[in-house]
């Protein structure tokens, strides 16, 4: 897909990977909406505030309404809340899901009708190498993502017929916010994933790999396990 000239919505703009991947995208010539729960804390200059919870039915469809230029979306917004599944709080156990995976999901089927009505264009889902490898105390994050994961290689084969291709951002840990407690050797740097990513659309990759961690996992996949 060609980011010149591009219209784009990018969930969770406002910090981190997404404020990295707003900016990326206006620097290559995009128009970019930069969705945010409280638009008023989108500082990127050039880029549109876009209010979108993606937690609320009512928010996306106003989005999409407010946005219905948009030929790229970016499924970026995310939580953890290191939460285990067996022990951890039920509410925040929920609260992943519905951010994380039904949050995603809501976008894509509010905004997919508006990208196949402007001729076509692409969906990034913004996933973690803990699609794969599930931790016990990140249970419910892993939980979610693998079923991002899922809905990812789904969207991908029912949006293929309508023009418009998905592709799925798959990233350890991260120097943003929500891996502050990580030790700084162990973290991507954001500005070098999202110009990953913006490669990947721009190839049309299924999948980008962002890091080695994440390589190395997704490799591991397809190994057989060992006969008992």
């Amino acid at each position: 897909m060609e980011l010149k000239d591009a219209v784009v919505v990018v969930t969770g703009a406002n910090r981190g990977l997404g404020r990295h991947l707003a900016a990326q995208l206006l620097e290559r010539g995009a128009k970019v909406y930069a969705a945010a729960r409280r638009p008023e804390s989108v500082d990127l200059p050039g880029a549109v505030p876009l209010r979108l919870d993606v937690t609320d039915e009512e928010s996306i469809r106003a989005a999409a309404r407010t946005a219905s230029d948009t030929t790229l979306l970016v499924n970026n917004a995310g939580i953890s809340t290191a939460t285990s599944l067996l022990t951890g709080d039920l509410g925040s156990v929920r609260l992943e899901m519905e951010t994380n995976f039904y949050g995603p999901l809501a976008v894509t089927r509010a905004f997919a009708p508006v990208i196949e009505g402007n001729g076509g264009g692409a969906v990034l889902n913004v996933l973690s190498v803990l699609s794969w490898l599930h931790p016990a105390g990140l249970g419910s994050y892993a939980a979610a993502k693998a079923a991002a994961w899922a809905l990812t290689d789904a969207a991908r084969e029912e949006l293929a017929p309508r023009g418009i291709a998905v592709s799925a951002l798959h990233v350890g840990y991260m120097d943003t916010d929500m891996a502050a407690t990580v030790p700084a050797d162990q973290k991507a740097d954001p500005a070098d994933v999202a110009a990953q990513a913006l490669r990947g659309i721009e190839k049309g990759l299924p999948e980008i790999l962002a890091d080695e961690t994440t390589r190395y996992i997704r490799q591991g996949l397809a190994a057989l396990p060992e006969a008992a």
